[in-house]
């Protein structure tokens, strides 16, 4: 059975590899159970199975009271040494919520397909795997990286969840927060690349990095531009045997959280 390692969005009604008589949207389905075949390429059906906020119980909104699908994206990954299927179904946001509700979901496609675990990890409106959308901890493991964003006409805003996968089940290592601005007299990026650190013992160091970069336009505006600048923020997360789960060693993060959050 090959998987391909990137993320790709495969038509639903297509078969998945080594399997010519199941489909992504037999996948689906475990997810969604009453997903039939709608309008213009569309899979309608009401709200998905239960399932858990990836950040914790006062995390996330309700889905969508509906659900419409055209296709959801695909990532192979490796967890404990197996072969595991992640897919990503955004389904937008509901009338009660403006963060969305997206539902990261894992299978086991090696023998009988089984859905494995499934949560809710959108903290924005649109939610899909960053890119790359995985990254290596160990000979047999990979990270899942996903990210919510949205965007107006001068700010954009993006959450990114940096997850595991143990015993089958999903783990948050940590959520990122990043805030771009664009304006007249300058464009501020805060860029977020996130690498293993190596080594085949489980598990490996991650070094998350965030380039905080203004740049000034060249335009004639209102106000003087600011000064280039750039700057790197970067935290390394740990594995810590004792307490079972990755610990950061700063809280850089979340003081650039509250810093971006007095300029909303």
């Amino acid at each position: 059975m090959a998987l391909a390692d990137a993320t790709n969005f495969p038509e639903l009604v297509s078969p998945i590899p080594g399997h010519h008589d199941v489909t992504y949207l037999d996948l689906a389905r475990m997810v969604f159970p009453d997903l039939t075949a709608g309008a213009n390429g569309f899979y309608d059906g009401t709200v998905p199975i239960e399932m858990r906020h990836i950040e914790g119980p006062d995390s996330g909104g309700s889905p969508p009271a509906t659900t419409s699908l055209s296709n959801a994206e695909v990532l192979a990954i490796k967890a404990a040494g197996k072969d595991r299927l992640a897919m990503l179904y955004d389904l937008g946001y509901g009338s009660d919520s403006a963060e969305g509700f997206a539902v990261l979901a894992l299978y086991d496609v090696t023998g009988k397909p089984r859905l494995l675990d499934a949560v809710n990890v959108a903290v924005d409106r649109s939610t899909s795997f960053r890119e790359p959308g995985k990254v290596s901890i160990a000979a047999g493991d990979d990270a899942i990286v996903t990210m919510s964003t949205h965007f107006n006409s001068n700010q954009g805003y993006v959450g990114t969840m940096l997850i595991m996968v143990r015993n089958d089940r999903f783990y948050l290592i940590d959520a990122i927060y990043t805030f771009d601005e664009n304006y007249c007299a300058y464009r501020r990026t805060q860029n977020l690349a996130v690498r293993s650190l190596g080594g085949h013992k489980a598990y490996a160091p991650i070094k998350t990095t965030v380039t905080d970069a203004t740049v000034p336009s060249e335009e004639s505006c209102d106000e003087a531009p600011p000064k280039a600048t750039s700057h790197d923020i970067s935290v390394t997360y740990h594995w810590d045997k004792a307490k079972s789960r990755y610990v950061k060693n700063s809280d850089a993060f979340e003081k650039l959280s509250a810093e971006n959050a007095k300029r909303f």
